[in-house]
């Protein structure tokens, strides 16, 4: 068994998972960990974004599903965005007075670096075991930018600064946002980093049931643009085909909440599941032969 991390053989195409946003569903690219790894197939990088960011961060430090799933119940919670940031929000209401700039936020971001904090210590893309690449937005710009070095919590952080709720980051004199806004699906950067498989795990964001808050109405947007941008971005990629873009994009019949970790472990199985059908047809691109099960699958669609 290759098991993921495990440098490709030669001649053999680069493998690559690509973790898109999705809040507490990107959690089902654990299950999809799982699925490789009981095949025997290797993961060359891990490229993520938004909350897909912290996932790809786990796999590629080498936590297993299980414990990658014990620290999410911890690292991704409700509780994160339980503050307030007063003056953010005073800002808001009276600008001239607090001085509103383009470092705002509704919520208060401590607890949640305290959280990435405690999940990755001073790691850094360095010791990372798998290839690891983040992605997130320039405030300035709106360009993408991809991390690929120096602080693993600092880039995780800028790939998660939802709009409105958490402010921007700057990271190296960049001040930047949710890596959605850019790209939802960052397919681009494992095409540019040589991958010639690709793992294009993507999400629905889902829309909210109730405004009741300030934070609801940015999360309904957000959820907007992301969803947008997401098929839009997939429809690209499936018309330049480039070498072999393969999706995997679980099917929730339940609704999973942006925060929802109660559900983590029907959305780890979902997306074992998402992988499994893929599998057979992945073992033959990888020239493995059929594996313990003989299949027709071909690539899905979202």
């Amino acid at each position: 068994m290759t098991p993921p991390g495990t440098p490709a053989a030669a001649g053999r195409k680069r493998v690559a998972m690509v973790i898109g946003s999705g809040s507490v569903k990107c959690a089902a690219a654990l299950g999809v960990q799982k699925a490789l790894t009981r095949a025997g197939i290797g993961i060359d990088l891990v490229v993520g974004c938004s909350a897909g960011a912290m996932f790809a961060s786990l796999i590629a430090a080498g936590f297993d599903a299980r414990r990658a799933s014990e620290l999410t119940h911890r690292l991704w919670t409700r509780e994160i965005t339980s503050r307030r940031d007063t003056r953010g929000l005073l800002s808001a209401l009276m600008p001239k007075w607090f001085r509103f700039n383009s470092e705002f936020g509704m919520r208060d971001d401590r607890l949640v670096m305290e959280r990435l904090r405690e999940t990755f210590g001073k790691m850094s893309f360095e010791s990372m075991q798998i290839p690891l690449y983040i992605t997130a937005t320039d405030f300035a710009t709106g360009e993408q930018v991809v991390f690929s070095k120096g602080s693993l919590t600092d880039a995780i952080r800028a790939s998660i600064a939802i709009p409105f709720i958490f402010k921007p980051w700057r990271v190296d004199g960049r001040l930047c946002v949710d890596g959605f806004l850019s790209d939802p699906l960052p397919v681009g950067v494992a095409v540019k980093e040589g991958a010639g498989i690709i793992l294009a795990v993507g999400f629905e964001s889902p829309y909210q049931r109730r405004i009741t808050s300030p934070a609801r109405f940015a999360f309904q947007l957000s959820s907007i643009m992301t969803n947008n941008l997401f098929k839009s971005a997939f429809a690209f990629h499936q018309l330049a085909h480039h070498d072999e873009v393969i999706p995997i994009v679980p099917q929730f019949d339940k609704h999973v909440g942006l925060f929802e970790t109660a559900k983590l472990a029907y959305v780890i199985e979902e997306g074992e599941k998402a992988a499994e059908e893929q599998i057979p047809y992945l073992r033959r691109l990888l020239d493995l032969g059929p594996g313990p099960a003989t299949d027709t699958a071909t690539p899905g669609s979202p």
